[in-house]
């Protein structure tokens, strides 16, 4: 019951600026326009110099378990494969809606909401496999709805697409800055004393910046559409998704702080990046709408728990 009343008391002040974010756009009247530049500017600065700064120090860190990327990965294709059975069987959905239910089950909000509870909650033992799973998790989601939709509307896929995919994922900010500062650790080079400070100022306004982004773009979602797929999504998103990859890292013997950084982002809600592809795929645009509201709320909740279960099986 303490590591719940301690985690609770640590990410509490977290939810709370997501809850300011979305009163301003809600109540306060604040027009998109600000939230996209508010998000631009979090996607395209802050959160970059955040985890440049932590990677340029990667040669003293410890070291990374690759073993980290299959429990994460291998826990999101077994909640994707039990998602698309579940949405046949409950919904008769087709293979585009079954494939983009299932990574609204695994993609995570990792970049505005994860980076802020990792910093804030994990040891620095732990950012590492944050930043790797970070750099990966684009490329191997996007590509895996992009093969599942594919596959389900015409038995084909592109190559030429995947590249494309690929370039846009080594081109995003966070993981070029990801990229970058991993390059510069490798150097053992210091940063520049004015890089640094200049540095550590910007990435001091990553965490509360992100989290106001956050609830202002949630402000400009509902919960009217898709409220039984939404349930489902956000069960198995919060719930099956960690559990299991907490399963695989034990089978894996993963140290403990790589187990408490793949799970905690695993428990994380569901990212917007889902309701794009919702988008782009033309399938479940409401319900994905919905599930990104109702599963940050449940989160305020669930990701705290979680945090304390792990701390209690460390133990």
């Amino acid at each position: 019951m303490n590591d719940v009343a301690r985690v609770f008391a640590l990410t509490s002040p977290l939810f709370a600026l997501v809850l300011v974010g979305y009163a301003l756009s809600r109540v306060g009247g604040w027009p998109r326009a600000v939230s996209d530049a508010l998000t631009r500017f979090v996607f395209g600065v802050a959160i970059p110099a955040l985890l440049f700064r932590l990677m340029s120090d990667f040669a003293k860190l410890p070291h990374v378990d690759l073993a980290l990327l299959v429990a994460y990965f291998g826990g999101a294709f077994v909640v994707h494969a039990l998602a698309r059975v579940a949405a046949r069987a409950l919904f008769d959905m087709d293979g585009a809606a079954q494939s983009v239910l299932g990574v609204g089950a695994i993609f995570s909000n990792n970049v505005l909401l994860g980076v802020p509870i990792a910093h804030a909650t994990l040891p620095v033992a732990s950012m590492p496999a944050v930043s790797l799973v970070l750099v990966f998790n684009s490329l191997v989601l996007w590509t895996l709805v992009t093969v599942s939709v594919e596959w389900a509307r015409h038995r084909d896929f592109s190559l030429a697409g995947f590249g494309a995919t690929a370039r846009r994922v080594v081109l995003n900010p966070v993981v070029a800055g990801i990229l970058a500062g991993t390059a510069w650790g490798y150097t053992g080079a210091a940063l520049p004393h004015v890089v640094d400070a200049t540095l550590a100022l910007v990435a001091s306004a990553a965490v509360p910046l992100s989290l106001i982004a956050l609830g202002m773009g949630l402000a400009e979602f509902g919960l009217r559409a898709g409220l039984a797929q939404s349930a489902l999504i956000a069960a198995l998103k919060l719930v099956a998704f960690p559990a299991i990859v907490y399963a695989i890292a034990r089978l894996c013997a993963l140290p403990a702080p790589e187990t408490t950084a793949v799970v905690l982002l695993a428990a994380l809600p569901t990212g917007a990046s889902v309701y794009l592809m919702a988008r782009q795929f033309g399938a479940l645009e409401g319900a994905i709408a919905s599930t990104l509201v109702l599963s940050t709320a449940l989160a305020a909740v669930t990701t705290p728990v979680t945090l304390a279960l792990l701390a209690a099986l460390a133990r």
